[in-house]
């Protein structure tokens, strides 16, 4: 696997991306991979490396370049939770945006790709996928327990593309009265599938994490596989 740099549409200077390949020649779609608040860690690496299995080409930037290039930690100690929080708090999510808007327009470009090319993120990349989803033109987007999507759903009613949207019945950072939010705004747009997981906790499709359910984990990565398929091809 490889690296590429990506350059921002700011003039502030460029980034890198973590690329996967699948083994196939054949042309197939790509998936920008947004990171949660760990970096661009193995986790995310090893979720690039899945979707390059499943036959796509999965990219994943660097999206806390502005403030310490080259993040990689994990969710196993306390130390890494205050880092990660941290650079959460400091991270411009408008920027973040436009970063992601840039990888999108590269990754309709590369090698071996078809033009097309959609959005899966994480916690904050599921949030970050959700705002692309109202923000850009991504063919399909894909949102794992992202946090803060109460405060956005009052403009679902603009998403036209599909827009997936995977719950933790009993994620810490998304309480039931954000839930209920969530899914009633949701409610109305046929383009939005939302699903709530029972039982399991934030992360619980984090490769390697503290809080992996094998089941719930299936279950979401299928139903993302076969939005995927349909619309990148």
């Amino acid at each position: 696997m490889a690296s590429i740099t990506i350059k921002a549409t700011d003039g502030s200077g460029g980034f890198d991306a973590y690329v996967a390949r699948p083994a196939g020649g054949a042309a197939t779609g790509v998936v920008v991979v947004i990171q949660e608040i760990f970096g661009v860690n193995a986790a995310m690496r090893q979720t690039c490396d899945w979707i390059a299995d499943m036959g796509f080409i999965a990219i994943c930037p660097d999206l806390f370049w502005r403030i310490t290039p080259g993040v990689d930690i994990t969710d196993k100690s306390e130390a890494e939770w205050q880092q990660a929080f941290a650079l959460m708090n400091a991270f411009d999510q408008d920027k973040g945006v436009e970063d992601l808007k840039a990888t999108l327009a590269v990754a309709r470009t590369l090698d071996g790709g078809n033009g097309r090319a959609g959005t899966m993120g994480f916690c904050l990349g599921g949030r970050m996928a959700f705002l692309m989803a109202l923000r850009s033109d991504a063919d399909v987007n894909v949102s794992y327990y992202g946090v803060g999507l109460d405060g956005l759903v009052g403009e679902a009613g603009t998403i036209g593309r599909p827009l997936l949207v995977h719950i933790a019945e009993g994620d810490k950072f998304v309480p039931p009265p954000a839930r209920a939010a969530i899914l009633s705004g949701v409610a109305g747009n046929g383009a939005i599938r939302a699903w709530v997981y029972p039982g399991v906790d934030h992360a619980f499709a984090r490769i390697g994490g503290v809080s992996w359910n094998g089941r719930a984990a299936t279950i979401a990565n299928g139903r993302t596989a076969e939005a995927l398929a349909g619309a990148l091809g």
